[in-house]
C-alpha cells in the first residue's frame, strides 16, 4: 500500500457476487468513502472470484472477510469499521 493509504477494501466482482449485490455495494462504498472524505486514504479495488461464491456477496476490509453483504448490513459494516478507525 502507498504511504498515505491507511486501509484496504477488496470487493469481489466475480459473476456470482456481482449479480447478488456487489454491483450496488460498490457504488455505496464509493459514496460512503467520499462523503467522509477518506477515499484518498483507502486502497479500494475489485478482484475476481475468491471461491466463496456460496457465501457472497463478499467484501474484505483490512483482511477481515464479510460474507452475505447486502444493502441493509453494509452501512453497519462500514460504520463500525471506519467511524472507529483512524483513516488519516
Amino acid at each position: 500500500m502507498e504511504a498515505n493509504v491507511t486501509h484496504q477494501i477488496l470487493i469481489c466482482l466475480g459473476s456470482s457476487c456481482h449479480s447478488r449485490g456487489n454491483a450496488e455495494n460498490l457504488k455505496y462504498i464509493q459514496e460512503f468513502l467520499k462523503d467522509r472524505q477518506i477515499d484518498s486514504n483507502i486502497d479500494f479495488r475489485g478482484h475476481l472470484c475468491n471461491e466463496m461464491c456460496k457465501r457472497g456477496p463478499v467484501i474484505e476490509i483490512d483482511e477481515q472477510v464479510y460474507e452475505g453483504v447486502t444493502q441493509s448490513n453494509l452501512p453497519i459494516i462500514l460504520s463500525n469499521h471506519f467511524d472507529k478507525a483512524k483513516c488519516i
